[in-house]
């Protein structure tokens, strides 16, 4: 369907029936306040998927499953191919006794069915059609239990049917075995009523039943050093799984790994020494004012590339550093506390909150211990006076292993050690003892870190640094551009407060040329809503590609209200205030009060195919808390929006203040209301606040 901008539609109504209105949405929540339950949860593929696993290990033994699998390979009856001169003789035929015993080795390590074996789809069609869910276990599970998919699909809807029939409609088998599931109109409307009662909370969605204590990492700028836009797109990615993440019910850690005990620390010690020596005097450093970090930053960084001598005395000044030597320890603190101001400018702007700095330093501590364990494990040797680890399946250029530096040959340590000691301390060491003890952990940088993480894990779990429960997870990202291509971040004109500023200055321009009546009222929050606009713009660029795609960012895609943008889903939700205005009688310049649910009427098809949309809520965050893709949710706001214009302006019979009568006007603005609460709860997650007028 076309994207277009929401228009207004220009019907009036009088403030009588507004109000007529209002009176029939709180009779209509007295009727019907029996049917929205106060514990009512919407319905998802999770809640599917574990009531599937209970059928599945209710009819079938798990273990005669494996021993079939096992079995029904050997009963395919591959024919036997002749061994050709030069070739390896071909193996010979299995005899029966050894495929018992395989079939036996099976059937002992089964486990009991999971949700991975109820092989449980969302239905892709747009209109869904065929169902909501789609339910393929038959398919893997007939041939080992020696019967037709559609006959084991009977046997499971059969078993589905007391659990869940009465939330469906007749469920049906299609083609060799797919089992077929539709909500029930009721079930609809009852989960929109619920999502409207808590339109300003969870919109009836429950938390998980197994929290996790899950750290994320992201953000990530160096000390000393201008934040560049690939520590931006960190920051706005890892903002989002965070809050996706608590919303969900997990006990979430949100950490950020400045680096702060790296060579360009060291090189610009050494250019304090030369231009700042109070600096590297603990009693002077606090009251010492280094100037602008980005012309320091480069200054040093110009010597350092210039002068092997400067380079060698940077270098020794990161293991002095890392000896807690008082000079250079009183300069990194001088640094750390300049740094930490102008990056929180930015965590302000963008409105990053609850961010823990646990920088390189902070495992300085346990570094020495993490090689050591290495050593004692076998795992570390020395090689060139370095110590390194080799790990499997990274070869040089050559053929030769690749070597994972643990420990340099003049005694510091690098990002590979710090980063071992992080896992370690993030998953192994107890709470009492400062640890996380973390379930999961999540590692959001850019992509060109991949190979690193990848070798500090499978060390880590190698060496015992990381409990087998702990899932360790590189979230990579994809490079920002700008429109010649180029990367953004080695750009030296772009940097992060500027393109910031522009965003909100593009944003403030666009709102001055789509209102033309610039009176008090207007300018008073023109500038709130520029900031609110331009850097939520922003943000839903990094947000809406998938995350691990290079993506330019151009005045196009922060101008342009067609298509997944911010402006478009901004404008949706400012839209339905209005509607809900102007239905109830409500003044323009008053924040928004959302009517009370009201029973639904369906009387058109875009109604239902609005509210199938709206209840698959649950499933579009289940799938970002699993593959930690934040453009799923843009996506799924996109055909909200999209869903609610074809419901409110390509349907004729659909306008809320001509309903033909008060109780289908009230049902509409029920409509209205839930699919609001879903874009503000939506963008509430992506970090980006919602304006009820723009």
């Amino acid at each position: 369907m076309e994207t277009r901008l929401p228009s207004k539609k220009k019907k009036a109504t009088t403030t009588a029936s507004a109000h007529a209105s209002l009176d029939t949405n709180k009779k209509a929540k007295n009727n019907n306040s029996s049917e929205i339950q106060n514990n009512f949860e919407l319905k998802g593929i999770e809640w599917l998927q574990d009531n599937v696993v209970s059928v599945l290990n209710e009819l079938y033994d798990p273990a005669e499953v494996a021993r079939g699998n096992v079995l029904a390979k050997f009963s395919k009856g591959k024919k036997k191919k002749k061994a050709k001169n030069g070739d390896a003789p071909i193996e010979p035929e299995m005899t029966e006794s050894e495929k018992q015993a395989l079939s036996d080795e099976a059937a002992a390590q089964a486990k009991p069915f999971t949700r991975k074996d109820a092989m449980v789809t969302p239905e892709t069609h747009g209109h869904r059609l065929f169902g909501d869910y789609q339910v393929n276990a038959a398919m893997g599970l007939a041939n080992a239990l020696g019967m037709s998919p559609v006959a084991c699909a009977n046997q499971i809807v059969d078993g589905l049917k007391p659990r869940i029939g009465s939330l469906m409609d007749e469920i049906k088998i299609t083609g060799p075995g797919f089992v077929n599931l539709r909500f029930e109109s009721s079930y609809l409307e009852k989960a929109v009523q619920a999502m409207v009662a808590d339109a300003s909370g969870r919109l009836a969605i429950p938390k998980t039943p197994n929290p996790q204590r899950i750290v994320v990492d992201f953000s990530s700028p160096n000390i000393a050093k201008e934040m560049h836009v690939g520590h931006l797109r960190s920051t706005i990615i890892g903002d989002t799984l965070c809050n996706l993440l608590e919303f969900l019910g997990h006990d979430v850690l949100r950490l950020n790994h400045v680096g702060d005990w790296g060579t360009q620390v060291g090189m610009v010690v050494e250019h304090l020494r030369d231009e700042y020596p109070s600096a590297l005097d603990r009693e002077s450093a606090e009251s010492v004012d280094v100037g602008d970090l980005d012309v320091l930053y480069k200054a040093a960084k110009k010597r350092f590339d210039e002068d092997d001598d400067f380079k060698t005395r940077a270098r020794q000044n990161v293991v002095k550093l890392q000896a807690g030597n008082p000079e250079e320890v009183a300069a990194w603190e001088a640094l750390c506390a300049a740094s930490r101001i102008e990056y929180q400018k930015i965590y302000d702007l963008l409105d990053i909150k609850g961010l823990e700095e646990r920088g390189e330093s902070y495992y300085n501590k346990y570094l020495n211990d993490a090689v050591v364990e290495l050593k004692r494990l076998g795992l570390a040797t020395e090689s060139d006076g370095a110590k390194v680890v080799f790990v499997d399946g990274y070869t040089n250029r050559d053929g030769s292993p690749f070597p994972m530096i643990i420990q340099k040959s003049d005694g510091g340590f690098n990002y590979a050690t710090t980063d071992l000691a992080a896992v370690r301390h993030r998953s192994m060491i107890p709470k009492e003892e400062s640890g996380v003890q973390a379930d999961r952990v999540l590692y959001v940088t850019d992509a060109g870190q991949a190979n690193h993480f990848e070798m500090v894990f499978q060390v880590a779990k190698k060496a015992g640094f990381c409990s087998e429960n702990t899932s360790l997870e590189h979230v990579p990202c994809g490079l920002v551009q700008g429109e010649d291509g180029k990367n953004l971040a080695i750009r030296s004109e772009d940097t992060v407060k500027d393109l910031l500023t522009e965003a909100v200055r593009i944003a403030g321009k666009d709102l001055l040329k789509r209102n033309k009546n610039h009176d008090e009222a207007f300018l008073d929050r023109v500038d709130r809503v520029s900031r609110i606009v331009g850097v939520g713009t922003f943000k839903y660029a990094n947000l809406s590609m998938n995350r691990e795609s290079n993506y330019k960012l151009t005045d196009s895609r922060m101008l342009s209200f067609d298509g997944n943008k911010a402006q478009y889903i901004m404008y949706a939700y400012a839209r339905i205030c209005g509607i809900v205005r102007k239905a109830s009688g409500q003044e323009e310049s008053d924040p928004v009060v959302w009517p009370e649910p009201a029973k639904i009427i369906v009387s058109d098809y875009t109604e239902e195919h609005l509210m199938r949309k709206l209840v698959v809520l649950p499933d579009v965050l289940s799938n970002v808390e699993r593959h930690l893709c934040p453009n799923t949710i843009c996506d799924y706001l996109f055909e909200i929006s999209q869903k609610f214009n074809l419901f409110y302006e390509d349907c004729e019979d659909c306008s809320v203040n001509n309903a033909e009568t008060p109780e289908l006007k009230a049902s509409r603005l029920s409509l209205c209301t839930a699919t609001a609460g879903t874009i503000r709860l939506l963008l509430r997650i992506l970090g980006i606040q919602v304006v009820e007028k723009l």
